[in-house]
């Protein structure tokens, strides 16, 4: 059961986050949670003006996260640590003048970690024992590409160790790994459903639940159509889709693990928690028989289109620009391609034309 920033944003929230989970009880759920509402904003924010030897927010970021544990009752002392550990990389970063991924990982994770201290003790003073679990030290292994890490295959067993078996509801930081040389990483923006579904995966899970403030997966965005309804189910691929090209309840990595598995996931809205949300299965029959389930859309794309008599020459053309944007580290959203081979035209983000523009002068227009 995932839990994310707007479900555990205030004391009222982790309360209504109690209830709920007391609700699938005595089963045994595992409850991951995303930092705070804002919470890594906050962070992010926090590194770059720590460059310009700015620390001010410091003291926001600890005074809300003190604040919470005071109205919910619970002892703020587990979070000092935490909170020295945060001002510390944020002194380091003023005085060095340098913000590496490394560091910038160290520091937005410290939010999930703050938050699933105070989640945890609240469940344990309305008498469901519980302990925070870092996943970075139960066996969240990654690869070691900061701010956008992938797990490992060990990865499975080891959390399965850590997290099966008797013992206090587990409350478990979403977001957050770690390499095998230790030092943290990050999943990316939303990577705490992907921690769900890893996490979900490597326990076997029934299904895995995405709790956040909507009724599932919707038609549209409903900040954009009013009249947008949810979806009661979706496959894999479809929610895959939807992800990728702009659909905001599930990060785009969220589903692989639980594709791998066979397990169902289920977006569900922590507000109306008798809603059934959106289920997500492996095949999903057309809503009510039409094949049109959902509209999505992606902001800052651009169209590149090539043209060359050098794409004339014989098959291969695509992947040829597949390789040259791979090279580049571009991302390919979408590609066209005439019969003739003599026009391609591709769908990339607008912070990377100029990287994809070099790359195809490099490989169809040589200097």
């Amino acid at each position: 059961m995932k839990f994310g920033g707007s479900s555990v944003g205030a004391p009222d929230r982790i309360a209504r986050v109690i209830e709920i989970v007391r609700g699938r009880l005595p089963r045994k759920p595992v409850v991951v949670v995303s930092s705070f509402r804002g919470v890594t904003d906050d962070l992010l924010a926090l590194g770059r003006e720590a460059l310009k030897g700015d620390l001010s927010r410091l003291d926001a970021v600890g005074r809300r996260h003190r604040d919470a544990a005071k109205a919910l009752g619970v002892d703020s002392a587990p979070l000092e640590p935490l909170l020295a550990e945060l001002a510390e990389l944020a002194r380091g970063v003023s005085l060095l003048k340098e913000l590496t991924p490394r560091t910038l990982d160290r520091l937005a994770g410290c939010g999930e970690r703050l938050s699933a201290r105070i989640v945890a003790a609240a469940f344990a003073k309305a008498g469901v024992p519980a302990a925070a679990v870092d996943a970075s030290e139960a066996g969240l292994l990654t690869d070691e590409r900061f701010g956008e890490a992938a797990p490992l295959p060990e990865a499975d067993a080891l959390l399965r160790a850590a997290l099966s078996g008797p013992g206090p509801l587990r409350v478990v930081t979403g977001f957050i790994g770690r390499t095998r040389g230790g030092e943290m990483t990050t999943l990316g923006r939303n990577g705490s459903d992907f921690s769900a579904t890893i996490i979900g995966a490597a326990l076997g899970a029934e299904e895995v639940e995405i709790w956040s403030d909507v009724d599932g997966i919707m038609t549209a965005d409903p900040r954009l159509v009013p009249g947008a309804r949810p979806l009661e189910t979706l496959s894999f691929a479809e929610a895959c889709e939807l992800a990728h090209y702009g659909g905001k309840v599930l990060h785009p990595h969220t589903l692989v693990p639980a594709m791998r598995k066979g397990i169902p996931v289920r977006a569900l809205n922590t507000f109306k928690p008798e809603h059934p949300g959106t289920r997500i299965v492996a095949a999903a029959a057309p809503a009510h028989g039409v094949a049109l389930k959902s509209i999505a859309f992606k902001r800052h794309q651009l169209i590149l289109s090539a043209s060359s008599p050098r794409m004339l020459s014989g098959p291969g053309v695509a992947a040829e620009i597949f390789g040259a944007m791979k090279s580049a580290g571009v991302n390919v959203r979408m590609i066209s391609q005439g019969a003739s081979k003599n026009n391609v035209a591709f769908v990339v983000e607008d912070a990377a034309v100029d990287a994809a523009v070099k790359a195809l002068h490099a490989r169809f227009f040589p200097i």
